[in-house]
C-alpha cells in the first residue's frame, strides 16, 4: 500500500490520467421526459376538447411549398397555428412545430431541395415563420426523398443526399434552440434509400417513425397496418423498424415510434384466418372515435388480437370485411415497448381521430407514468 506521502505525491498523476482516460461520450445526459406527440391537422376550435396537458408536442399539419418557401396555407391555418401556441397557457414546457408536406404534400420537395439557394431560400422562410407565430421548430414529412411516394411525385436518388444539406441548412439557419424533426417511413426501403443516418441524425432531435400504414391502400393483401411486433407473414412492424435503425446506429433516444388513431378497411376477404394476410382491396379509413358506431353500422365483425404482432384486428365473414386498427391495449403496450427500450416517445397521426376522454392519448399518456418492469 502506498504511504500518505506518496500518495499525497502521485495524487494528481492518478487524477490525470483518469481524465485522459474518460472519454467524454460516457457523461451521462439529464433525463428527458417521455415524449408524447401529436399531429394535428384540425380546426382552432375543436382543440380546446382534447387533453393537451397529456402531450409535450404538437405539430400542425401541414404547411406546403409555395416556390421555395414555406407558407401557411390560408387565413384559417393561420388561426390554428396562433391557438395551438396559446395551448402553452394551458400546458406550461409544450412546444408546437409546423410540420412540411405529408403524403400528398411534397410534390416539388425533390426539385426544390436539389438546389442550394433554393435550400437557403427554404431554410430562412422557416425561420421567419417561427418568429412570425412563435413556433418551436419544424417537422419535414417529406414521404419521399429518393424513393416513390403519391403517384406523380417526383423523387430521385440523389434526394438523399439532398435530404441531408437541407437539414444542415435548417440547422444552421434555425439554430441550436430550435427543435428540427423529420417523420420517417417504417420500411426498409425509406431507411436504406431516403436518409443519410449517420449525417443527418446528430443534426436533428428525433426522427418520427410512421410505424402504420404498414399495410396501406396499395397493398392487395390484408395485414395489421401498425403492428408491435414482426410475424412470420409479415416483416414490417414497430420492433423491426426500432431495431433495424437500431443495427445501423440510430440513437434509441433520439426514436419516436407512431401509433395510428385510425383503422384500415378491406373488402372482398376470404374468410380463411378469419382474413388475416388475405388478398383483398382497400376500401376505406376509420377513426378511433368512430370505430364503436363503424362497428355498429356494419354488425358481423368479430374483433381478435393476434398476440403475435400484439395488434387487433376485426373479420366481417358475411360482408368480406377486414379491419386493422389500434385500441387502448395495442398502444399501452407500444408506450411500454417505447420506455423498456430507452426510445425518446411515442407520436401519433393524428389527434382529431380520438375521442376527447378517455381515448387512446389517456392510455398512452397512463402507461407513460408506469414504471418499467
Amino acid at each position: 500500500m502506498l504511504s500518505h506521502k506518496l500518495l499525497i505525491l502521485f495524487f494528481p498523476v492518478f487524477i490525470f490520467f483518469a481524465l485522459c482516460n474518460t472519454p467524454y461520450e460516457t457523461k451521462t445526459p439529464e433525463k428527458q421526459p417521455f415524449t408524447i406527440i401529436a399531429y394535428y391537422p384540425g380546426d382552432a376550435e375543436s382543440i380546446d376538447a382534447y387533453p393537451i396537458e397529456k402531450l409535450t408536442h404538437i405539430i400542425y399539419s401541414f404547411c406546403h411549398l409555395r416556390g421555395n418557401k414555406l407558407v401557411v396555407d390560408d387565413a384559417k391555418d393561420s388561426t390554428t397555428i396562433r391557438k395551438l401556441v396559446s395551448l402553452k397557457q394551458r400546458k406550461p414546457g409544450l412546444k408546437v412545430l409546423l410540420s412540411l408536406g405529408g403524403w400528398g404534400g411534397c410534390k416539388t420537395c425533390s426539385s426544390v431541395f436539389s438546389d442550394e439557394a433554393a435550400r437557403k431560400e427554404f431554410a430562412l422562410s422557416v425561420k421567419k415563420l417561427q418568429e412570425e407565430y412563435h413556433t418551436d421548430g419544424i417537422d419535414l414529412d417529406w414521404e419521399y426523398p429518393g424513393i416513390p411516394g403519391p403517384p406523380g411525385h417526383e423523387f430521385m436518388p440523389a434526394d438523399k443526399q439532398h435530404f441531408t444539406l437541407l437539414i444542415q441548412e435548417l440547422r444552421q439557419a434555425l439554430g441550436p434552440g430550435s427543435e428540427l424533426s423529420f417523420a420517417a417511413g417504417g420500411f426498409d426501403n425509406f431507411f436504406d434509400n431516403s436518409v443519410e443516418w449517420d449525417k443527418v441524425m446528430p443534426l436533428v432531435n428525433r426522427a418520427n417513425l410512421m410505424t402504420y400504414d404498414l399495410k396501406h391502400g396499395y397493398s392487395d393483401t390484408t395485414g395489421h397496418h401498425t403492428p408491435l411486433h414482426a410475424t412470420p407473414q409479415q416483416k414490417d412492424a414497430t420492433d423491426h423498424a426500432v431495431e433495424y435503425l437500431e443495427y445501423i446506429g440510430v440513437p434509441l433516444n433520439k426514436m419516436v415510434i407512431g401509433a395510428a388513431f385510425y383503422g384500415r378497411v378491406w373488402e372482398n376477404v376470404d374468410s380463411t384466418n378469419n382474413g388475416l394476410f388475405q388478398p383483398g382491396k382497400f376500401k376505406r379509413g376509420v377513426s378511433f372515435k368512430t370505430l364503436d358506431k363503424y362497428l355498429d353500422d356494419n354488425p358481423g365483425y368479430i374483433q381478435m388480437w393476434d398476440d403475435q404482432a400484439k395488434a387487433p384486428y376485426a373479420y366481417n365473414e358475411n360482408a368480406k370485411l377486414f379491419l386493422t386498427y389500434d385500441d387502448l391495449e395495442s398502444v399501452k403496450l407500444k408506450t411500454e415497448y417505447a420506455k423498456k427500450k430507452g426510445l425518446e416517445g411515442i407520436m401519433f397521426w393524428q389527434l382529431g381521430s380520438d375521442n376527447t376522454a378517455d381515448g387512446l392519448l389517456e392510455a398512452i399518456y397512463k402507461a407513460s407514468l408506469e414504471t418499467v418492469k
